[in-house]
């Protein structure tokens, strides 16, 4: 197979289904965490490597190592692997997929800006989702008719916090997640619960027409939900982990034990919360962009220039929402094709004071 994103947290859990399937690595791709790299190359022995800055390439111990994002697309192209897992971060990720589609490959996605700013030009029979919640859709799903599908989120950092407060909120106090430690962004996004939105937009291109929502699980044990129309419930229970739904995306007829099942005597209770939108205001435009799922690019763009702004301080935590919600309000036009998603993401960073 070919990873990309090979460091962060599904790289790594990726690599460790690998190595218990026995799965060959051809090419890794990471950012700049050069010393995990290396630990990854001794281990599994890819022919290529790609990293982000050329100025690094002498860190790496291969002698097949190439830089940047042109060089990503050229060994997508270029591999003889059927299977690329894309667990890029950011509209970055967008070109990969597109190039590994192009190119006849299947691919396991874990980029969500992928189908949340492309959806409408994605073919997604050749995507399988290892997002925790749209494999848990994926696994309910039967042949019985459907009234909504749920998804779960964990809150965020800030999910316990007094509302008044938010406003001040540090990036340092965005990482503070409840249940895990992931990357940067992403946990951002949790606690502005754009993640979830990005979600619920991923899983309306994943499954078609429907109805669609999100509520908060505060242990993380339940990652989706099926209302049928007979007014039965399905849930899907399981540890959090990301090696269960990797798992299925490099063996489809997966039937071995990967994680231990969850004691609900142990658990003792679960507690369910409603996103509301005085504590995540981007919630609020969130049936629209259902509705018009295409100009999920709006969303995800504004979002990315929001997010380096909060970083470099020269917003505030709850302006990330109203940097969103006011660019959602404001580019309204449809992307017709794939060139003018590109330009609608670049026209807005450029307006929004960050140059794609």
């Amino acid at each position: 197979m070919v990873l990309l994103g090979s460091t962060g947290s599904i790289g790594v859990n990726t690599l460790e289904v690998a190595k218990k399937f026995n799965i060959d690595v051809e090419v890794l791709v990471c950012g700049k965490n050069i010393e995990l790299l290396n630990k990854q190359i001794s281990e599994h022995s890819p022919k290529v490597v790609v990293i982000a800055d050329a100025g690094d390439k002498h860190k790496v111990n291969h002698s097949n190592v190439f830089s940047g994002s042109d060089a990503i697309l050229k060994v997508i192209q270029d591999s003889e692997s059927e299977l690329v897992v894309n667990a890029l971060v950011g509209f970055l990720g967008l070109r990969p997929t597109l190039t590994s589609l192009a190119s006849g490959k299947k691919v396991a996605l874990a980029n969500k800006e992928s189908l949340v700013a492309c959806g409408d030009f994605i073919d997604v029979n050749k995507i399988q989702p290892i997002d925790s919640e749209h494999f848990g859709l994926w696994y309910l799903m039967q042949d019985r008719p459907v009234e909504k599908m749920i998804i779960t989120a964990s809150g965020g950092a800030f999910r316990d916090w007094d509302i008044a407060r938010l406003q001040n909120a540090t990036l340092a106090d965005t990482q503070k997640h409840p249940n895990w430690s992931m990357g940067q962004k992403i946990t951002i996004d949790s606690a502005t619960m754009v993640n979830k939105m990005f979600e619920l937009l991923e899983a309306r291109w994943l499954f078609g027409d429907g109805e669609y929502d999100a509520i908060i699980e505060t242990k993380s044990l339940i990652h989706a939900l099926i209302d049928f129309k007979d007014g039965s419930t399905t849930a899907h229970f399981a540890h959090a982990s990301m090696q269960l739904p990797i798992a299925y995306a490099l063996d489809e007829k997966m039937n071995e034990n990967i994680l231990g099942h969850v004691d609900l005597l142990k658990v003792g209770s679960l507690e369910f919360r409603e996103i509301t939108t005085d504590r995540y205001p981007v919630w609020s435009i969130r049936e629209e962009l259902l509705k018009n799922p295409a100009r999920g690019v709006v969303v995800n763009a504004a979002n990315e220039v929001a997010i380096d702004k909060f970083i470099n301080k020269e917003i505030g935590f709850m302006d990330i929402s109203k940097t969103i919600i006011e660019a959602f309000d404001t580019f309204t036009q449809m992307p017709t094709n794939i060139d003018d998603v590109f330009a609608l993401d670049a026209e807005i960073r450029e307006k929004l004071g960050r140059k794609a």
